[in-house]
């Protein structure tokens, strides 16, 4: 029997759990995909599946709604794969289904992401397609791959197979909130080259953990600390104040996630060990107190590893990775100035990585305006280029911008209004979404997002809310049957 069998719609949350059983991280799709072709085999419907793991599932219009304009629907398949520090290190995002749990009126998975986003999407759309009691036009529902690292899926799926001219994409978190515009982006990397030499001592790690985190996008105006900046800024709090030499740094998971965690390792002598542990404690108060009104569980901590010895970074390499970390523009750089409360700017340095020939920073930019994410990627390859390190620009998308006129934002807002008795909220998001690679590639097409309400997407505190995704189901099937009128 499965966790959610007693919940309703029950064929929405029955594919939402087959989804959370299925491992779909970015990169890791093609076994959803092969679910959802397999799943148009066994229903006798019209299908392709490409070479990215995109599926367009086709469904014939009901009975006496044939000359009705077609409907694309459009979710994506990979979720973003976080997990707790201290969660089972045994547990593999690439192989292990995710342990859901019901408590109260959310959905949720133990010490990991759940998936809402997108997985939601996926199970809506699928619940649609087998039912035929449903009134609707021809349906086109689009599962698309990779959207979490620069919508990659979208970017090379053939849009010319598209027969519709109205979307509605389901890739909101928000209830109640229609979309009408989204900020483009561009993911980018600074690579800084590293020298090393042997050092002999007492061995530390460091850990900064416990930050909330969140979506780089529709949470980056909370302020949330990113454990990556906090880590580059206790090394160079250290500075001065203990010699240590640094081996190991490694923090964020994704480009668009904020970073909640992150650890370094360095060689200090025996001498230091007092002041080294009580600088660590010193810092871990300061930036307890700073964060008191955002952040509630941060911990910074360090950990004796004995004496030891290894290949610790030149003291100038060090300098120049530090410096990268105190200078980098990270969080909000502009609001909106036509939409209150609306960041139209931003970058977040979601992943840091010491390798063996290099240290690399990964960010996500984002902006409503292109060319503000482009001289934010400018800058950010300015200030890689002048400490003599290198700049790759990748995952480029557009903005998806406002229309003033949208029939189907009018039969959204009038179908809300109708089954809510309230009207909804109709907005832009700082978040990218695929809507802007259709609108950019697919001239005059019609668009709109939407979505139930999930809690702390892209971190392991995520929750669904099961009657949001009630209500929201009820929404789709009402916007359906009234684009059969329309």
């Amino acid at each position: 029997m499965g966790k959610l069998d007693n919940l309703e719609p029950n064929r929405v949350f029955y594919y939402f759990e087959q989804i959370t059983s299925i491992p779909h991280g970015s990169e890791n799709t093609a076994a959803l995909s092969d679910y959802c072709a397999d799943f148009a085999k066994r229903n006798g419907l019209e299908y392709v599946k490409d070479e990215f793991n995109n599926v367009l599932i086709r469904k014939a219009a009901s009975i006496g709604c044939e000359n009705a304009q077609p409907l694309l629907l459009q979710g994506h398949l990979d979720m973003v794969c976080e997990k707790n520090y201290d969660y089972d290190n045994k547990f593999d995002f690439q192989k292990d289904p995710l342990k859901i749990a019901v408590m109260d009126d959310y959905i949720y998975a133990v010490g990991t992401t759940l998936g809402g986003d997108d997985g939601i999407a996926v199970a809506y759309m699928l619940a649609i397609l087998e039912d035929d009691s449903i009134k609707h036009p021809m349906l086109e529902c689009l599962f698309t791959s990779d959207e979490e690292i620069g919508m990659i899926g979208m970017q090379a799926f053939d849009v010319s197979q598209l027969r519709s001219r109205r979307m509605i994409n389901i890739d909101n978190d928000v209830e109640g909130q229609i979309l009408v515009s989204s900020a483009g982006g561009r993911k980018v990397k600074l690579r800084a080259p590293v020298r090393y030499v042997n050092s002999q001592g007492i061995i530390y790690d460091i850990v900064i953990c416990g930050l909330i985190g969140g979506h780089s996008g529709s949470e980056i105006d909370k302020y949330r600390g990113n454990a990556n900046l906090l880590m580059g800024r206790l090394l160079h709090f250290l500075k001065g104040k203990v010699n240590y030499d640094l081996f190991y740094l490694k923090g964020g998971l994704q480009d668009n996630a904020i970073p909640r965690e992150a650890k370094a390792s360095v060689v200090i002598s025996e001498d230091d060990i007092v002041r080294f542990e009580d600088l660590i404690t010193e810092f871990e108060i300061n930036i307890i107190n700073e964060y008191r009104k955002i952040e509630n569980n941060i911990t910074i901590y360090s950990e004796c590893r004995g004496k030891g010895e290894a290949e610790v970074l030149t003291k100038k390499t060090m300098e120049r990775i530090i410096f990268l970390l105190m200078t980098i523009p990270d969080g909000i750089a502009k609001m909106c100035p036509e939409a209150e409360k609306i960041v139209q700017t931003s970058s977040n340095a979601g992943i840091v990585r010491l390798k063996d020939k290099y240290f690399e920073i990964i960010i996500s930019i984002r902006s409503s305006m292109s060319t503000e994410k482009i001289a934010l990627s400018d800058k950010l390859q300015y200030l890689i280029e002048t400490v003599g390190g290198t700049f790759i620009s990748e995952a480029d998308y557009p903005a998806w911008e406002y229309k003033e006129r949208s029939k189907l934002r009018d039969i959204v807002v009038d179908c809300y209004r109708e089954l809510f008795k309230k009207d909804p909220v109709v907005t832009m998001i700082h978040a990218g979404l695929e809507c802007g690679i259709i609108y950019d590639k697919v001239k005059g097409i019609d668009i709109i997002s939407l979505g139930p309400d999930i809690e702390d997407i892209h971190t392991p505190k995520e929750k669904l809310s099961i009657s949001s995704v009630e209500r929201t189901y009820r929404l789709l099937l009402e916007i359906m049957e009234r684009c059969v009128n329309e």
